[in-house]
């Protein structure tokens, strides 16, 4: 099953995502954990990228677009993916479309995380208290706000206008998200798999 994840940050789509990765057995392919891990390991492209993320704006098409290309091109993507974090612009879903057919490969269905901005923004607020992040500032909390309705929602309705868009409500506790994702078509397709994964 090939997925991808959107909605504005703080929706927990990382959550979900991991909790998908795991009950399907794909990898879960997240652009923000690839920047902070090349941070924390003090590899080139992280020094690249923090002062970028810490202030709140999206890494450059190029960097992101060769990264998610490398990951797709990988033999543990072969069974299917879910995509964390790409695409946040309508570019950047024209190009992973054109890698996917380059692939023969296609999406599934695109798993929409819907949060109001003042969820969204305490929710980040908390995060930023437990974690130390530096793009969980107050003002690169707002910044990223203003990006993601700007260049990310657009995607979203690109999307739904391809039939593609699973909305879900964000607001709700983890499990009663992933059980709105199990209810859709994603949980149909999944049963439906030649290689079902064990659920709990």
């Amino acid at each position: 099953m090939n997925l991808l994840v959107l909605g504005p940050q703080g929706a927990g789509k990382g959550t979900q995502a991991q909790l998908i990765a795991v009950d399907y057995g794909i990898p879960h392919i997240s652009t923000g954990e690839m920047f902070r891990s090349a941070i924390d390991e003090g590899l080139e492209l992280g020094k690249q990228v923090e002062p970028i993320l810490a202030s709140g704006r999206l890494v450059p098409d190029e960097i992101t677009i060769g990264l998610i290309g490398e990951r797709l091109g990988r033999s543990e993507a072969r069974a299917g993916f879910i995509l964390d974090g790409f695409p946040r612009n309508l570019p950047q879903a024209e190009a992973l479309d054109s890698m996917l057919g380059e692939i023969g490969r296609g999406l599934d269905a695109v798993l929409f995380f819907d949060l109001p901005d003042e969820v969204a923004t305490a929710r980040m607020l908390e995060r930023a208290t437990r974690e130390g992040r530096a793009d969980d500032e107050p003002e690169a909390i707002a910044r990223r706000l203003a990006t993601y309705h700007e260049q990310t929602a657009p995607v979203a309705e690109f999307y739904r206008g391809i039939g593609l868009l699973v909305p879900l409500d964000a607001e709700r506790p983890i499990p009663e998200v992933y059980a709105q994702g199990q209810r859709s078509p994603v949980g149909a397709r999944g049963e439906a798999s030649d290689h079902p994964q064990e659920r709990t």
